[in-house]
């Protein structure tokens, strides 16, 4: 199926949708579920958090459905987006100020050796995860959207409700904050 294509019937089930149509919604869920679980899971760092935040921000979406306008082929994902990424900054508002843990995934298992490599990329993989978790929310979402999502400038501007510049000005304080914080490790890498 055509980019067109694709266009066209997110179009039709969107205003199928804002009818009322439940299985239309459920197509449209089913085809961004994946970029709004990874949104809110990169934000939190916690899978049963991000499915929980996903499931709001799919009940707001249907919830205010009817008020959204069918503008441009980017509109409904970044719409979603948005939603996403304030469902989440509510959220992490709410939370003390820590770091989450890894997921299971990210963690060797009990009994398992790992061979050097996959030993240092999960430690530099735990290492990244923990320094974008420690970013200030509003920095980590604009990189989370920038780096991990693959929206433009623009778009983010557009979920996060800001400036162009403000987003440019804020992957740069999050990639320099990276930056400060990998680059001890890094060095020591590359002079193994």
């Amino acid at each position: 199926m055509s980019n067109v294509d694709t266009v066209k019937e997110e179009k039709a089930w969107l205003l199928a949708a804002q009818q009322g149509d439940e299985n239309a919604f459920g197509q449209l869920v089913q085809r961004f579920y994946v970029y709004v679980v990874s949104i809110t899971y990169r934000m939190t760092g916690e899978s049963m958090t991000a499915e929980d935040l996903a499931q709001e921000t799919f009940f707001s979406a249907w919830r205010n459905l009817p008020r959204f306008e069918i503008r441009s082929e980017s509109g409904f994902r970044v719409w979603l987006g948005r939603i996403a990424t304030n469902k989440t900054l509510d959220y992490l508002r709410r939370q003390p100020a820590t770091a989450p843990l890894p997921d299971d995934e990210l963690v060797a298992r009990p009994g398992k050796s790992l061979p050097e490599e996959d030993v240092l990329s999960r430690e530099l993989q735990q290492l990244l995860e923990e320094s974008i978790a420690a970013l200030p929310a509003r920095s980590r979402a604009a990189l989370i959207l920038r780096e991990y999502e693959g929206l433009s400038y623009q778009e983010i501007a557009k979920v996060l409700d800001i400036p162009v510049g403000t987003v440019m000005s804020r992957l740069s304080y999050a990639r320099r904050k990276l930056q400060n914080q990998l680059e001890p490790y890094l060095r020591h890498e590359t002079d193994r």
